[in-house]
């Protein structure tokens, strides 16, 4: 195989991973690394570097469609930005002191995590709750569109939120991915958000905090352009595409299946640190 036919085979994968990631709400991190390690035998870390280039660049071209339609909230994400930035340099830190074998066990963890949340349905919170006197005083309570109008909501829980935000920063910059897997439970379940909201919050966030964790591993020289540049590009045209899906396909069955996929590779990841392969 010459570098033209890898290149093009690392694509073609980034952009099935941007565009199942788009439509599952997990990110394309979660099928890129597995990828590259698993299928094309590339350097653990080096796939984690490829990675984080990928989240910055899908990240920087969503967020700011979405903040100009109303659904992300600025004041949650840069509050929670905090947490999860410095997690993020925690992470990369960890990075460079943990073993390849340990990596891959925690990254098959999250996978197994991400395949059960996948096939969970989503739904929005109800504002019979009292909100967080913390969000209140830091006026995070807001509304977004929606097809019968503007909509009103109320933060929970600004507290534990934070907290899980700082350990999705951790795995964020430890494993290469926007670690969606930790913002649901954080904006979704714990500070009850809206869907849309937690959704559209979480990916104006994570470019920030991949940015965060890459310049480590460039320091490092764990990003290498040659790899970094087709997973980026095949992962930003896949998301894209999935966004444009999203809003007029069922997508049900495909999480499902989407899950599944994931699950095995969880699996594989495991399996593989374990017995000393990655």
């Amino acid at each position: 195989m010459n570098y033209l036919e890898l290149t093009l085979i690392i694509g073609g994968g980034s952009f099935v991973a941007g565009l199942l990631g788009a439509l599952t709400g997990l990110g394309g991190g979660v099928v890129i690394v597995p990828l590259l390690t698993l299928a094309l035998g590339v350097d653990l870390r080096y796939a984690i570097g490829a990675s984080l280039i990928a989240v910055i660049a899908t990240s920087s071209g969503a967020a700011a469609a979405y903040v100009k339609e109303g659904y992300s909230n600025i004041r949650i994400g840069m509050f929670l930005e905090i947490a999860t930035t410095l997690g993020a340099l925690g992470g990369a830190f960890l990075a460079g002191v943990l073993s390849t074998q340990v990596i891959a066990v925690i990254f098959g963890l999250v996978l197994i995590y991400s395949a059960y949340l996948s096939s969970k349905p989503k739904e929005d919170h109800s504002n019979d709750i009292q909100p967080d006197p913390l969000a209140v005083r830091l006026r995070m309570n807001s509304s977004y569109p929606t097809s019968e109008g503007m909509k009103q909501y109320t933060v929970h829980n600004v507290g534990t939120g934070f907290g899980l935000m700082g350990l999705a920063g951790v795995l964020s910059g430890l494993l290469g991915i926007g670690s969606g897997a930790v913002k649901v439970l954080a904006m979704d379940h714990a500070m009850r958000l809206p869907f849309k909201v937690s959704t559209t919050t979480s990916n104006f966030m994570i470019g920030v905090t991949a940015a965060a964790s890459a310049g480590v591993y460039l320091n490092r020289g764990y990003i290498d352009p040659g790899l970094a540049m087709p997973v980026m590009l095949g992962v930003l045209a896949g998301s894209l595409l999935g966004a444009r899906v999203l809003m007029v396909a069922q997508v049900k069955a495909l999480r499902i299946v989407f899950g599944i996929v994931i699950l095995v590779m969880g699996i594989e990841m495991i399996y593989n640190g374990l017995s000393g392969r990655i």
